[in-house]
């Protein structure tokens, strides 16, 4: 099946995303997602893509102080404010989705009714702008399970599938055989997998393709499985490969993750 190739557009280090489209564009890349979040920034991106040819396919909602969405109080209006611009930024500039995480850490809080009553929100938000919602996985299964299951049935929300996230954190939770038919995009990385001597460490690398213990083909095999047809998009830095320039590294971003549409 012929998926777009994707990048996000800050994957090198000290230079504005802006000028990076040029080089995405020049390695073959189809499409790119963004975490600005504010319209100046990401009008321009998707204008300078309409000119070159590229796609501007999510934003990626900031997610510092995620936890507070399930606490009471007040601490949690920055991070929902964050999603909120994000959803505004996305339907003016025309993004169809926004990606947002639902817990961070080993020990988040209970799922609890005052989380869910801002999650209510925030979806309805979202439907009243035309954007998709989609949560993506990360350490713990329970937080996420809760959302797409009260979810299930609104077309307005979907599933942000992270492999590295699943392969550090969760390996033993088949994320694409739960949530495979609400999939609309992807995060694609490597890492070596949980440290069971340090089950706590944070071993979500972001390494290039290959360079990890992540199984692709049996990724794709699950991708095809669930018919997604959406792009793969990578989830990768340049801080860690300083020794190749960014033009190499972009061609070396793209040649892997051909590879992996191809398994």
């Amino acid at each position: 099946m012929e998926r777009k190739l994707g990048i996000v557009s800050e994957c090198i280090e000290g230079e504005e995303s802006i000028d990076t489209l040029d080089r995405i564009k020049k390695a073959g890349f189809e499409t790119f997602f963004t975490g600005h979040i504010d319209e100046p920034t990401v009008s321009a991106l998707v204008n300078k893509a309409d000119k070159l040819g590229l796609e501007c396919e999510f934003i990626h909602a900031p997610f510092r102080g995620i936890n507070y969405m399930w606490t009471p109080g007040v601490d949690y209006l920055p991070v929902y404010s964050g999603m909120k611009e994000s959803i505004d930024t996305a339907s003016k500039c025309g993004i169809k989705t926004v990606i947002t995480h639902v817990s961070s850490g080993w020990h988040p809080p209970q799922v609890c009714d005052v989380g869910l009553s801002r999650y209510d929100a925030l979806v309805e938000y979202a439907i009243s702008k035309n954007v998709i919602l989609a949560f993506e996985n990360l350490r713990k299964l329970g937080n996420l399970a809760c959302l797409m299951d009260r979810y299930e049935n609104v077309e307005n929300v979907k599933f942000c599938y992270d492999c590295g996230h699943e392969h550090c954190y969760t390996a033993i939770v088949p994320f694409l055989d739960f949530y495979g038919k609400k999939i609309i995009c992807t995060h694609i990385h490597d890492n070596h997998g949980r440290d069971w001597s340090k089950p706590e460490a944070d071993t979500d690398e972001h390494l290039l393709p290959f360079e990890g213990t992540v199984d692709y083909k049996l990724m794709m095999q699950k991708l095809d499985k669930a018919d997604y047809r959406g792009s793969l998009m990578l989830e990768v830095f340049n801080a860690k490969y300083k020794y190749m320039t960014p033009d190499e590294f972009i061609a070396d971003c793209y040649a892997r993750i051909k590879k992996i549409s191809q398994m």
